[in-house]
């Protein structure tokens, strides 16, 4: 008989890191609207878990990531942390979706346990290292403006370029041109239209592309045309990997039986944690569908419970993994994930090896359950 550790209290922290104004359709983010949890137990240790809301994707916002962290925690007192499917049952028995910040608390359990097992957490799923390198994300500007970007991060020994397109058809194949022309054929290009393409665009655009060696286009339309992603598959040269169309293992068993990917992005904010993005990740294996690592503006607290996760997730081939790069203009964690260069590393501390810095946590709205 397994022991229990019993939750004893929860600290909920407003975790906002200010970062370089970063543009996308809706509107301009000058902060990371990120939540970052402690999970205090009788064993003298706690779990740390952290989300990133990015509303115009998971219809999540800070504010709303804090009220229901609070009912959640309330759930939880008295609770058994090791059981961590059975605490993730209660949570989505009180509230349906909310994964964003349910995904703090799914990578606070999973903290706790690799702890109690004196294990760092990729070890304690039973994963191994391996070299993992992110691709670094231009945004959307103007083709010349992109590949100058491109440029910039060849220079600095980037090898892989994720592109945000979707604004416009005509103008995206001319920002994936001047891309190409600028850094030549080595470099890997993959494209994220952030489903602002219609079904027609979709089919012009990545046609447009097939000469210019895309490695894959993400989410390509707004998921209510997920009915014609088997017909787009057939007329595209350029694979598909589904973004927001997945966001738990029913959603990926949906799209890999009705031909609609290739491959899938997982993201903790949208799975809701470990435990349903492992679920995401062997339905997928399965099927012989590779997956992708994704994420929203999460700092190298999450980004490490992230590259633990891919450790001990073989069928993640692809690595999004560039959230902290993109413009925080403050670190707020301690240990954790480092990068060298474009590859990510992780020391062997026990469970997720990564913590908020004190002085950051003095300067964050907080309340304790």
């Amino acid at each position: 008989m397994q022991h229990k550790i019993f939750i004893t209290h929860i600290d909920v922290y407003r975790f906002s890191i200010p970062m370089e104004p970063f543009t996308i359709a809706t509107g301009t983010m000058d902060h990371a609207q990120n939540v970052f949890i402690r999970v205090h137990t009788d064993a003298g240790f706690y779990g740390v878990g952290e989300c990133s809301a990015f509303p115009m994707i998971v219809g999540e916002t800070q504010d709303t990531c804090l009220v229901m962290a609070k009912d959640f925690a309330r759930l939880w007192i008295g609770k058994d942390a090791l059981d961590i499917s059975a605490r993730m049952q209660q949570l989505h028995a009180a509230a349906a979706g909310n994964t964003t910040i349910k995904s703090a608390f799914d990578i606070a359990l999973h903290d706790i346990a690799a702890k109690n097992a004196g294990l760092p957490l990729y070890q304690f799923l039973g994963g191994e290292k391996r070299v993992v390198e992110s691709d670094i994300t231009i945004g959307i500007d103007s083709p010349p403006t992109m590949a100058m970007k491109a440029l910039y991060f060849k220079a600095s020994g980037a090898n892989i370029l994720k592109v945000k397109l979707g604004k416009n058809a005509a103008a995206d194949v001319e920002r994936v041109k001047q891309i190409r022309e600028a850094v030549g054929h080595e470099m890997r290009i993959r494209i994220d239209a952030n489903q602002g393409w219609s079904f027609d665009d979709a089919v012009f655009a990545l046609q447009a592309m097939g000469e210019y060696n895309v490695e894959f286009c993400e989410q390509p339309m707004r998921t209510w045309h997920d009915d014609r992603l088997p017909e787009l598959m057939q007329l595209s040269p350029v694979k598909i990997m589904a973004d927001e169309s997945v966001y738990n293992h029913h959603d990926a068993r949906k799209q890999i039986n009705s031909g609609s990917c290739h491959y899938i992005n997982i993201k903790m904010a949208k799975s809701g944690g470990l435990l349903e993005a492992k679920a995401i990740h062997d339905e997928a294996a399965s099927k012989g569908i590779a997956c992708m690592m994704g994420g929203m503006l999460e700092s190298r607290i999450a980004l490490s419970a992230k590259l633990h996760f891919v450790y001990a997730s073989p069928n993640i081939k692809f690595y999004d993994m560039d959230t902290c790069m993109l413009g925080h203009l403050v670190d707020p964690c301690v240990g954790g994930v480092t990068y060298d260069g474009y590859k990510l590393n992780i020391d062997d501390a026990i469970g997720i090896g990564a913590d908020a810095d004190e002085g950051f946590l003095k300067g964050c709205g907080h309340f304790r359950v």
